[in-house]
Protein backbone atom coordinates (compact mmCIF):
# COMPACT_ATOMS: atom_id res chain seq x y z
CA UNK A 1 0.00 0.00 0.00
CA UNK A 2 2.72 2.51 0.95
CA UNK A 3 4.62 1.70 -2.25
CA UNK A 4 1.49 2.39 -4.28
CA UNK A 5 1.21 5.82 -2.65
CA UNK A 6 4.91 6.45 -3.27
CA UNK A 7 4.54 5.47 -6.94
CA UNK A 8 1.51 7.73 -7.37
CA UNK A 9 3.32 10.67 -5.76
CA UNK A 10 6.43 10.13 -7.92
CA UNK A 11 4.31 9.83 -11.07
CA UNK A 12 2.58 13.10 -10.24
CA UNK A 13 5.88 14.83 -9.44
CA UNK A 14 7.34 13.76 -12.80
CA UNK A 15 4.45 15.30 -14.68
CA UNK A 16 3.17 18.28 -12.71
CA UNK A 17 4.85 21.39 -11.46
CA UNK A 18 3.19 21.46 -8.07
CA UNK A 19 4.15 24.89 -6.75
CA UNK A 20 5.82 25.96 -10.00
CA UNK A 21 5.26 25.87 -13.74
CA UNK A 22 5.49 22.39 -15.19
CA UNK A 23 7.09 21.57 -18.55
CA UNK A 24 3.97 22.15 -20.62
CA UNK A 25 3.11 25.43 -18.88
CA UNK A 26 6.69 26.70 -19.20
CA UNK A 27 6.71 26.02 -22.96
CA UNK A 28 3.11 27.04 -23.71
CA UNK A 29 3.05 29.90 -26.19
CA UNK A 30 6.83 30.13 -26.41
CA UNK A 31 7.66 31.91 -29.68
CA UNK A 32 10.14 29.89 -31.73
CA UNK A 33 11.79 33.13 -32.91
CA UNK A 34 13.18 33.48 -29.35
CA UNK A 35 14.60 29.95 -29.10
CA UNK A 36 18.16 31.07 -29.85
CA UNK A 37 18.13 34.49 -28.17
CA UNK A 38 20.44 35.01 -25.20
CA UNK A 39 19.70 38.07 -23.05
CA UNK A 40 22.63 40.03 -21.56
CA UNK A 41 24.09 38.29 -18.53
CA UNK A 42 22.47 34.93 -19.29
CA UNK A 43 24.77 32.05 -20.31
CA UNK A 44 22.33 30.09 -22.48
CA UNK A 45 19.37 30.25 -24.81
CA UNK A 46 15.97 28.62 -24.36
CA UNK A 47 17.10 25.98 -26.84
CA UNK A 48 20.18 25.15 -24.82
CA UNK A 49 18.09 24.83 -21.64
CA UNK A 50 15.45 22.68 -23.33
CA UNK A 51 17.98 20.40 -24.95
CA UNK A 52 20.02 20.10 -21.74
CA UNK A 53 16.90 19.03 -19.84
CA UNK A 54 16.07 16.48 -22.53
CA UNK A 55 19.59 15.06 -22.59
CA UNK A 56 19.86 14.82 -18.80
CA UNK A 57 16.46 13.15 -18.45
CA UNK A 58 17.26 10.69 -21.27
CA UNK A 59 20.60 9.98 -19.64
CA UNK A 60 18.99 9.08 -16.32
CA UNK A 61 16.42 6.92 -18.12
CA UNK A 62 19.21 5.05 -19.86
CA UNK A 63 21.15 4.76 -16.58
CA UNK A 64 18.28 3.01 -14.78
CA UNK A 65 16.94 1.01 -17.73
CA UNK A 66 20.05 -0.32 -19.44
CA UNK A 67 22.94 -2.44 -18.26
CA UNK A 68 24.79 -1.10 -21.32
CA UNK A 69 24.72 2.51 -20.08
CA UNK A 70 27.66 4.66 -21.14
CA UNK A 71 28.44 7.69 -19.02
CA UNK A 72 28.47 10.96 -20.94
CA UNK A 73 31.23 13.56 -20.71
CA UNK A 74 30.38 16.63 -18.65
CA UNK A 75 29.60 19.24 -19.87
CA UNK A 76 30.28 18.58 -23.56
CA UNK A 77 27.63 15.90 -24.03
CA UNK A 78 24.99 17.56 -21.86
CA UNK A 79 24.82 21.08 -23.31
CA UNK A 80 24.40 21.98 -27.00
CA UNK A 81 27.01 24.44 -28.24
CA UNK A 82 24.83 26.08 -30.87
CA UNK A 83 22.33 28.43 -29.18
CA UNK A 84 19.81 28.23 -32.06
CA UNK A 85 17.89 25.14 -33.18
CA UNK A 86 16.02 24.40 -36.34
CA UNK A 87 12.25 24.10 -35.98
CA UNK A 88 12.52 20.34 -36.34
CA UNK A 89 15.24 20.13 -33.65
CA UNK A 90 13.06 22.12 -31.25
CA UNK A 91 9.98 20.01 -31.99
CA UNK A 92 11.88 16.72 -31.67
CA UNK A 93 13.43 17.79 -28.37
CA UNK A 94 10.02 18.63 -26.90
CA UNK A 95 8.58 15.31 -28.12
CA UNK A 96 11.57 13.33 -26.82
CA UNK A 97 11.37 15.01 -23.41
CA UNK A 98 7.70 14.04 -23.09
CA UNK A 99 8.32 10.53 -24.43
CA UNK A 100 11.19 9.88 -21.99
CA UNK A 101 9.16 11.27 -19.09
CA UNK A 102 6.38 8.80 -19.96
CA UNK A 103 8.93 6.02 -20.17
CA UNK A 104 10.18 6.87 -16.68
CA UNK A 105 6.58 6.76 -15.43
CA UNK A 106 6.07 3.40 -17.15
CA UNK A 107 9.26 2.03 -15.62
CA UNK A 108 8.06 3.17 -12.22
CA UNK A 109 4.75 1.29 -12.65
CA UNK A 110 6.66 -1.95 -13.33
CA UNK A 111 9.37 -1.55 -10.68
CA UNK A 112 9.96 -1.33 -6.97
CA UNK A 113 11.28 2.22 -6.51
CA UNK A 114 13.14 1.20 -3.34
CA UNK A 115 14.96 -1.79 -4.83
CA UNK A 116 18.65 -1.19 -5.64
CA UNK A 117 19.39 -1.47 -9.37
CA UNK A 118 22.51 -3.64 -9.73
CA UNK A 119 23.62 -2.26 -13.12
CA UNK A 120 23.09 1.33 -11.86
CA UNK A 121 25.63 1.25 -9.04
CA UNK A 122 22.86 -0.07 -6.75
CA UNK A 123 21.07 3.28 -6.86
CA UNK A 124 17.32 3.04 -6.47
CA UNK A 125 14.75 4.18 -8.98
CA UNK A 126 13.45 6.48 -6.24
CA UNK A 127 16.81 8.23 -6.05
CA UNK A 128 17.05 8.69 -9.80
CA UNK A 129 13.45 9.87 -10.21
CA UNK A 130 13.92 12.44 -7.45
CA UNK A 131 17.01 13.60 -9.34
CA UNK A 132 14.93 13.99 -12.52
CA UNK A 133 12.18 15.90 -10.70
CA UNK A 134 14.69 18.18 -8.97
CA UNK A 135 16.77 18.81 -12.10
CA UNK A 136 13.75 19.56 -14.25
CA UNK A 137 12.23 21.91 -11.66
CA UNK A 138 15.51 23.80 -11.38
CA UNK A 139 15.87 24.33 -15.12
CA UNK A 140 12.17 25.01 -15.68
CA UNK A 141 12.54 27.88 -13.22
CA UNK A 142 15.42 29.17 -15.29
CA UNK A 143 13.35 28.74 -18.44
CA UNK A 144 10.52 30.84 -16.98
CA UNK A 145 12.99 33.53 -15.88
CA UNK A 146 14.54 33.51 -19.36
CA UNK A 147 11.08 33.98 -20.87
CA UNK A 148 10.50 36.94 -18.54
CA UNK A 149 13.82 38.47 -19.62
CA UNK A 150 12.90 37.95 -23.28
CA UNK A 151 9.51 39.55 -22.67
CA UNK A 152 7.46 36.56 -23.77
CA UNK A 153 6.17 35.18 -20.45
CA UNK A 154 2.44 35.81 -20.05
CA UNK A 155 1.64 37.99 -17.07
Amino acid sequence: MAKDVLKAELTAALKSGGAHADFDRALKGFPFKDAGRIPPGVPWSAWQLLEHMRIAQADILEFVASANYREKQWPAEYWPINPSPSRSEWSESVKAFRRDRKELQSLLKKSDPLQPIPHANNKTLLNELLLVVDHNAYHLGEFVLLRKLLGNWPT
